[in-house]
């Protein structure tokens, strides 16, 4: 499915971030470089598995939907400043970023893993302590402001982190030798493995769920202002309903080819 980007300057939406805009528009902020969850291309198209989430909900909510392409970390710093609605971007659901903004339920949820060189003292590793314990000193590529980069310097702080805008730099150092591991969700990582430059490589085989450590988050979720209750009561149940009925189950296997939805509580 494919959404044409609106690009929106913050003067002009300032005012729309209270509720569902009155004309009947959700602005949507995604990263787009993030494959399956959302990528755009040069023709202003955005794609993927939230794509897809945020076409079926705008359905369910009787709303067009326009997408604006912002980078990860700059994602939450826009929600606040009012130049779209609500994020939806693969953002986990944390208790340091629900210090800054709302989120929706979880509506998805995915393992972390690790890649490294086939051969090397990584890849075979299947315990979680020892892998933790091997990354000491290690060149560990994750994506900046993400959760994975917050797990690993709370777990691993002896680990020399590097940290990319976006998933593609850190796949090129990956490839070129100039990083030991990365760490991101699954799905990601097995993005890079089947290009020709992953060829190489392997994930390790050891899944870090969220449940492992809180840094990791509840869930994927839908960001909101903090202020706008009556747009998150919307989503909620929107959300809830197209879990409940396999709507988003059926856009997780088109991407992911499993079902990551995550039911309601």
């Amino acid at each position: 499915m494919k959404l044409k980007i609106l690009m929106l300057l913050a003067g002009l939406v300032g005012g729309m971030a209270n509720a569902v805009a009155a004309d009947g528009e959700l602005s949507i902020g995604t990263e787009g470089a993030y494959p399956p969850w959302s990528m755009s291309d040069a023709s202003g198209n955005v794609t993927g598995f939230d794509a897809d989430v945020g076409a079926l909900l705008c359905t369910k909510l009787a709303v067009k939907c326009h997408f604006v392409v912002q980078a990860f970390d700059g994602l939450i710093p826009a929600l606040k400043a009012k130049r779209f609605d609500v994020i939806i971007s693969g953002m986990s659901i944390t208790a340091d970023r629900k210090k800054e903004i709302n989120f929706s339920v979880g509506y998805a949820e995915l393992a972390n893993m690790f890649v490294a060189a086939k051969g090397s003292d990584l890849a075979g590793i299947t315990d979680v302590d020892a892998l933790l314990k091997a990354l000491d000193g290690k060149k560990v590529g994750v994506q900046a402001g993400t959760t994975h980069a917050h797990f690993l310097e709370k777990r691993v702080p002896n680990a020399d982190l590097k940290t990319y805008d976006t998933l593609d730099q850190m796949q090129i150092d990956l490839a070129s030798s100039r990083l030991d591991t990365a760490f991101a969700d699954q799905s990601a990582l097995q993005d890079f493995l089947d290009k020709p430059d992953g060829k190489n490589f392997q994930l390790v085989g050891v899944e870090i769920k969220s449940t492992f450590d809180p840094t990791l988050g509840e869930g994927i979720g839908v960001g909101i202002a903090q202020d706008n209750t009556e747009l998150k009561a919307k989503i909620d149940k929107a959300l809830c309903e197209l879990i409940a009925d396999g709507s988003i189950g059926k856009a997780s296997q088109k991407w992911f080819k499993t079902d990551i939805s995550r039911p309601c509580n």
